[in-house]
Order: structure tokens, then sequence, then C-alpha cells
């Protein structure tokens, strides 16, 4: 695994080639894009570990960005044309926190228009930059905790953004004092959710509109910023031979799973694709219901396989090659 700080400006494909290069290694996936507009945690899964992505898609995120107000654009962020221009009302504390009770919890959510969804095997975005309007439905998306508050320098500075990206782009030559007709939102929130659009509508809800005009994602699943690495920064790291030092192990992805440990017989069987009966799988309790995935280990801890687990068996759905030990 590879978490990186993708920076501000550059797509999360651009990220992904870079790292190619400078690890060089051709197998490399994320797991979960960033737009261009936004920097901060992009999961990268290297090699072997490609194959575990799919467990990564689904898991919560966490953002901290910066709302212009007054402005609709066709993208819903700075990305895209000001498409209308109203008068910003007032703001009070009791207005935010109000906003923050509105958008919080499960709520429906339209896509922006500018979006990777399909419509009749075309990506809406590409219908949207021919000028094509797309019905695309309301989604369910969860927002676990939602904070709304004026931006000002300081506050700006705290969550991460570098002046010459946000404060300096969003001031319209206001420099000091608070930030007028902007907002500092953060959050987290369910896999699919669309914090561009939550702008463009916390904008219609004070009746002003609005826009992203920066974003950074702090955390995606169990990954944050505290263990991420800048491309430049990995890129001086190639330079020094040491751009391996960055790696996680893969199993990192799977961490929060039951472990299952076996003698070397079993791991051997296991390896060839056969289910078995394990003498004894340390760590491993029956499950309420059903099945669970684990994460299985032989004697010398490492990490062989994905498996699923009834209470009796364990049977193989992922296996791989010999790695060095890893989670401990």
């Amino acid at each position: 695994m590879l978490i990186v700080d993708k920076p501000r400006g550059l797509s999360s494909h651009d990220a992904v080639a870079r790292a190619r290069r400078l690890l060089r290694e051709r197998r490399i996936g994320h797991a979960g894009t960033l737009d261009p507009l936004a920097s901060g945690v992009l999961v990268l899964c290297i090699g072997q570990a490609t194959r575990l992505s799919e467990y990564l898609l689904g898991e919560d995120k966490a953002y901290e960005g910066v709302i212009k107000l007054g402005e609709r654009t066709t993208t819903d962020d700075a990305e895209g044309e000001i498409i209308a221009s109203r008068a910003v009302p007032p703001i009070t504390d009791a207005a935010l926190r109000a906003l923050e009770a509105q958008f919080s919890g499960p709520i429906e959510q339209a896509p922006p228009q500018f979006s990777a969804i399909q419509r009749g095997g075309q990506r809406a975005y590409a219908l949207a930059r021919k000028g094509e309007w797309v019905a695309l439905e309301p989604r369910r998306v969860t927002v676990y905790e939602l904070q709304l508050a004026p931006l000002d320098e300081p506050t700006a500075m705290a969550v991460g953004f570098q002046p010459s990206g946000v404060i300096q782009a969003s001031q319209a030559g206001d420099q000091k004092g608070m930030l007028t007709g902007h907002l500092v939102i953060r959050l987290r929130c369910s896999a699919g959710t669309y914090v561009r659009a939550l702008a463009r509508d916390i904008g219609e809800a004070l009746g002003c509109g609005a826009h992203l005009v920066a974003l950074r994602r702090t955390q995606a699943g169990r990954f944050t910023l505290a263990e991420a690495v800048g491309l430049d920064r990995l890129e001086a790291a190639a330079r020094e031979g040491r751009a391996e030092s960055w790696l996680l192990p893969m199993d990192r992805a799977v961490a929060d799973w039951p472990a299952a440990r076996l003698s070397d017989e079993e791991a051997r069987r296991l390896k060839l694709g056969q289910a078995i009966i394990p003498a004894r799988a340390t760590g491993l309790a029956a499950p309420a219901q059903g099945e669970v995935k684990v994460r299985v280990y032989d004697s010398a801890h490492v990490f062989l396989a994905v498996a699923c687990w009834d209470g009796t068996k364990l049977k193989p759905v992922k296996v791989f090659d010999a790695a060095p030990p890893l989670v401990r």
C-alpha cells in the first residue's frame, strides 16, 4: 500500500502514473479517486495489493474544505463556469447549526452533472460538456459528522490549506479579518458522497447558491494524512533509492478483519485452493450468522490469503504469493 498526499491540480490518474514511474511497478490502482481540485489522502494498492482494492472502495471518508457563497457553477466547484450569482444573506451561528442538522445523517443527494456516473454508456460529464442535461437520480448517502464555520485566515491555515491555494485565491482583496462569503466545511461521510454537491445544496438552502473552491481529504477508511507522502517527497526518496520505505504492508487494507494463523501444512493446503478445517484458528470466533471474511497467516506470520470463515471451515477467496511478515 502507498498512501499519497495528492496535490491540488493533479488528477488521480496522473498521481498513479507518477507512482508507477517512481516505484517501477505497473500494477498500481487507487481505492477511490479525488477530483483534480482536491488534495489529500489517495490510497494506492501496489502489485498484489491491487487484488485487495475492492475491500477499500466502500469505506468512509473525511474531508475539510472551503465553500464560496453567492455563486453557482456548472460543476458545483471552482472548475466550472458561473451560471448564477446572488447576494449572500447575513449568516448567524444559529443558521450554521441549523444547516449542520439539516445535512447530517442519511440524506438524498443529487450527483453533480459533471460526474463519472454512466448514462447510456457515456459518462455524465461527457454529456454535460456537450451541453446535454442528464437526469441523475438522487442517491442515499450518510453524513456522520458535519461542521460549518466562517472562514478566516487562522482557520484556513489550521485545516491545512496553503494560502496560495485557497486564502489568496478566495479573499477577493480582503487580506485580513474574516474572509466574507466563505465557509469552512468539515465532514465525515459514507463513500459516494459528493462534497461539491453538498456545497451546492447548502448554498441553495441559504438562498444564495454556492460552490466548492477547495477540498482536502483527511482520511479514507483507516488511512490518514499522518502516513501519507507527497509525490515530490516520494520522488526525492526514489532518487536516493528509498521509495519503497514509504510502502505499507498490504494487509493494512484488511487490518480490521479477524485473523487466522495456520500451521505450515494447513497453509500449504489453503494456498492450493482447498477449504480446511483448522486444528486451531487463532483469533477466530464463530460468526453470529453466515460467513465472515478473514485474513490468513502462516506459522511465520506471513500474510497469505483472504478467506471466508463459517465457524468450522476456512475457504480461500484470494491467495497471495509469499510476502514478508506484515501486520502483527
